[in-house]
């Protein structure tokens, strides 16, 4: 086994995850793949692949126990602003039951995720090359997820259309977002967050924080 594979496989024990053979071959199928298509379309500025393991791959993951505990069997789940495919293809490697939509407005990282679910056979992700404020889905998601928001405001304003009435917004961040929060009350006093993480990623030594936040009844007076 390669020094990726171990950092794979360890850096997924260190989290309390076991990467089943598949898996691992999935998951460094993707990183292959990543590191290929970004020496010509720059799909992100990370560059050294066992950088791409622990900030992308492992990120990713230290989300995953959330992410079951909120779709459950068969539910669906969006990824927004996925870009390569982050965190929603690894959840998907992860989930092969789940119901898995990446978005991203940026036609070159959408082709990619294509050829990434097409190499890797992964046929519970939906590819969406759409703006999120365009795509109107006929029924809304269990789960939102992202971390490509640069605030919890913007995350909520721009897909609340997507979330389906007792559903979850899954928001990766680094440091706790207190101001983001008090922020948000003021906007949308009706959606409360329901539960801080801090994630253990291994090989990553900055701060990394799940918020997971929903819709409550207001009660009419």
């Amino acid at each position: 086994m390669d020094n990726l594979n171990n950092m794979l496989k360890s850096g997924a024990g260190e989290m309390g995850l076991t990467l089943s053979n598949e898996q691992l071959h999935k998951l460094r199928g993707y990183v292959d793949l990543l590191m290929k298509w970004n020496r010509v379309y720059n799909l992100t500025a990370v560059r050294n692949p066992e950088e791409m393991i622990s900030r992308h791959i492992l990120d990713s993951l230290s989300v995953l126990p959330y992410v079951e505990s909120s779709i459950k069997a068969g539910g669906r789940l969006i990824d927004i602003g996925s870009g390569p495919g982050l965190p929603g293809i690894p959840l998907a490697i992860m989930l092969p039951d789940g119901d898995i939509s990446t978005l991203d407005c940026v036609g070159k990282k959408t082709r990619f995720q294509v050829q990434v679910c097409t190499e890797l056979g992964l046929d519970n992700v939906t590819v969406l090359n759409q703006r999120v404020e365009n795509w109107r889905p006929e029924q809304g998601y269990d789960c939102v997820i992202s971390r490509a928001f640069s605030s919890l405001r913007d995350m909520i304003v721009g897909t609340d259309h997507l979330l389906r009435s007792s559903g979850q917004w899954l928001a990766m961040k680094g440091i706790h977002p207190e101001e983001e929060l008090e922020e948000l009350k003021e906007l949308r006093p009706d959606v409360v967050m329901t539960a801080s993480h801090s994630l253990q990623v291994a090989s990553c030594d900055g701060q990394r924080h799940l918020v997971i936040l929903e819709r409550m009844d207001i009660a009419q007076n």
